[in-house]
């Protein structure tokens, strides 16, 4: 119990263009999300694994842009009315239901009769969403793809730095390095990793370690 409350304590996430760090993985996509303006057709898709910064680019977007930033799950209760000339919808790959493929079709055609710009985040490429309505998915098969790779030395190594951040702990540069030649090489993996240190050594009231991040990274391998 008190471990679970623990990792349940808020987590203050990091969003501003400040916090974005770019390197060879993601620097495609950050340059593309730049040169918002030129988007063919006015919308584009950020696609990556899970974990991988789609959220984070897609707020850095939306304070470039002023756009409004809703979940795909919540579509069903919006209208045409809702769309302002920028808009991200998020987990878009996740849209479920005729009403919510309906609503995004509104959406998409409000957001792109203003001149407007549309950005979707996702797992996959629009042609592997579950959209069963013809009009939307020929309209997202039109977008332009941004994809986010996995992640370098480099790049991990900031999200860790990044993820400490979040929870104000402190992982120096030999925690960092240590943690990253031994971890398994994803986004996902650096998010548990930095949530079981952080766990760890308040449970422990302790600062981490070596010997405790060598640890956890047993634990969180069995």
């Amino acid at each position: 119990m008190a471990e679970q409350l623990l990792l349940d304590l808020p987590v203050r996430t990091a969003l501003g263009r400040d916090d974005l760090f770019v390197s060879g993985a993601n620097a495609a996509a950050v340059a593309g999300i730049e040169a918002w303006e030129s988007w063919p057709h006015g919308k584009m898709v950020l696609v990556g694994p899970e974990a991988s910064g789609k959220t984070h680019l897609a707020h850095v977007w939306a304070a470039m842009t002023g756009a409004g930033v809703v979940d795909a799950a919540a579509l069903a209760d919006l209208s045409p009315e809702d769309a302002g000339p920028t808009l991200v919808v998020e987990d878009a790959d996740r849209i479920t239901g005729i009403a919510a493929e309906t609503a995004l079709f509104h959406l998409h055609n409000a957001v792109l009769g203003q001149g407007g710009r549309l950005l979707l985040t996702a797992r996959t490429d629009p042609s592997r969403w579950p959209v069963t309505l013809p009009d939307l998915k020929s309209r997202m098969q039109q977008a332009g793809i941004l994809k986010l790779d996995g992640p370098d030395d480099a790049l991990l190594s900031a999200v860790m730095v990044k993820l400490a951040a979040d929870r104000q702990l402190a992982l120096g540069p030999a925690l960092i390095s240590y943690a990253v030649l031994r971890m398994e090489r994803s986004f996902v993996a650096a998010r548990q990793l930095v949530e079981a240190i952080d766990a760890r050594a308040l449970r422990d009231k302790t600062r981490p370690t070596k010997p405790m991040i060598a640890t956890l990274l047993a634990e969180l391998a069995e």
